[in-house]
């Protein structure tokens, strides 16, 4: 008889919430069960396992995030430890500046051309 070598897994829900993409387990399930790729194939529920060296495809707010698991863990623990466990392969884009408000210095009432340029800017942002 020959032992084939027992591959660890985890939950995928788990994993998520110790590498720190999700704050609670519970938001890592309804993700998982809302359309979660582990090596191109879907996966519909949070204790589907997961292994070192798969590929997870998931949304995490507007962004699409493709990760390769590089080590499970064994706890929650702090952010760098959290980014030892992964490999991100599509590294998210950096935002574009926004644009800075007008300045008023608070020195008595603001002029008319002040008040003007408040308003533009807070109705951009609307």
């Amino acid at each position: 008889m020959t032992d084939a070598p027992a591959t660890e897994k985890l939950r995928i829900d788990k994993w998520l919430w110790r590498a720190r993409f999700f704050k609670t387990r519970s938001l890592a399930a309804k993700i998982v069960s809302g359309g979660l790729r582990v090596n191109g194939l879907p996966v519909a529920k949070p204790a589907y396992g997961v292994a070192v060296g798969d590929t997870l495809t998931f949304s995490q707010g507007r962004e699409v995030r493709v990760i390769r698991i590089l080590a499970l863990g064994t706890r929650r623990g702090p952010a760098p430890e959290a980014q030892a466990l992964y490999d991100d392969l599509d590294p998210p884009t950096p935002k574009a500046p926004e644009p800075k408000a007008p300045k008023y210095d608070g020195g008595g009432r603001p002029t008319k051309r002040d008040r003007r340029l408040l308003d533009r800017h807070r109705d951009a942002l609307e």
